[in-house]
């Protein structure tokens, strides 16, 4: 999922691709993508080594409900716009202030910008912070696990505070006699 800078003649070329949901491995991410990936984007010569990729990434990505754990599909339609430069010898040595343009900026090695990376951080950056399989999702019963969306559970959720078992005793005592 390499795209060759050298074959980028025209100042500006428009590029769409295509590729199978098991071109890109996810299998140490938060999700699976289950359906063919696309990628529509135009990448444009900005001058010297600096290119600009605009475009699209489109995917349906299963991801693990945020309550419940049960996993669900969330269609991705993510829109970027973000400028590369070559990657420096030296890049992440020392401190230095990080500007506006900084965060729509990427790098590439070797000539190449790596398609699948720009595909993952798109799809992170799509996804909500909080993946819910719907919003009244009754997630997991702290006690026994039980899925509270497909069934109840006997638990009894009753939690006391340990700070006051001391006082809870001396309650207990003065009850007994």
């Amino acid at each position: 999922m390499l795209l060759e800078l050298s074959k980028i003649q025209a100042p500006r070329q428009r590029l769409e691709y295509t590729w199978p949901a098991t071109a890109l491995d996810t299998s140490e991410d938060e999700f699976k993508v289950i359906e063919p990936i696309g990628l529509e984007l135009e990448v444009q010569k900005a001058g010297g080594d600096k290119f600009r990729l605009v475009g699209r990434a489109r995917a349906t990505l299963e991801v693990a409900c945020g309550r419940c754990l049960d996993p669900y599909r969330i269609p991705i339609d993510s829109a970027f716009d973000l400028s590369y430069l070559p990657q420096a010898d030296n890049a992440g040595q020392g401190e230095h202030e990080i500007r506006d343009e900084d965060l729509s900026t990427a790098y590439y090695r070797e000539g190449a910008i790596d398609l699948g990376e720009l595909l993952k951080e798109q799809f992170y950056l799509a996804m909500p912070m909080k993946p819910l399989c719907s919003l009244d999702c009754e997630g997991l019963c702290p006690h026994c696990g039980t899925n509270l969306n497909r069934g109840t559970c006997d638990c009894k959720p009753v939690w006391e505070d340990p700070r006051l078992a001391g006082l809870k005793a001396l309650l207990d005592e003065k009850k007994s006699h």
